[in-house]
């Protein structure tokens, strides 16, 4: 698939008007430079939004889960992003099933990170770990690029922007800064 730069509503107000423009290629170059991160919401699932009743976390059974075409959409990306050479010393996943399973067409050893577990049914939990994926990012190093594998609240709660599923947003995280540079599609 084909990777493609994207300025939606939100994101013209918050990135591409003014002073900031990245173009496809911008961001990838971005990318392959280190220092960057790419957040990356997990591939499609199977229908419905948030999770059973019976959700458990660690048990994949109870989650909403990546649709067949979301295990096919997670290689896509990877084989896309690998074909730019882009290469991310670390990724970094939410706990859901559905992260998980994107985050592994990455790479063999994924970490699960729990700042990035989904907090779309409790948000009391929201700036705790919002401030936490933060300072963990804030210790990368200029010479690394991240991936994280997380959810849609999360992101739009990091950036203010809201990708749809297999989308992702690029950040430029140096000297205790952090920008948002564009989005993704794939």
């Amino acid at each position: 698939m084909r990777l493609r730069f994207w300025c939606g509503a939100l994101a013209a107000v918050l990135m591409c008007s003014g002073t900031f423009a990245a173009t496809q290629s911008q961001l990838v170059d971005a990318l392959r430079g280190g220092g960057h991160v790419l957040l990356l919401r997990h591939a499609q699932t199977d229908p419905g939004i948030g999770d059973p009743a019976n959700f458990k976390l660690g048990d994949c059974a109870t989650q909403r889960n990546l649709s067949p075409e979301g295990r096919v959409q997670s290689k896509q990306i990877s084989d896309a992003l690998a074909s730019q050479t882009v290469r991310f010393a670390r990724v970094l996943t939410s706990q859901w099933c559905r992260c998980r399973d994107t985050a592994s067409a990455f790479a063999s050893k994924v970490v699960e990170f729990p700042a990035l577990n989904s907090f779309f049914e409790d948000r009391v939990t929201e700036p705790r770990q919002t401030r936490e994926v933060r300072a963990r990012l804030q210790r990368i190093p200029a010479n690394e690029t991240w991936l994280l594998v997380t959810h849609q609240v999360n992101i739009s709660a990091l950036t203010g922007v809201s990708p749809s599923m297999g989308e992702g947003v690029v950040v430029k995280v140096a000297g205790g800064q952090w920008r948002v540079l564009g989005n993704l599609r794939f």
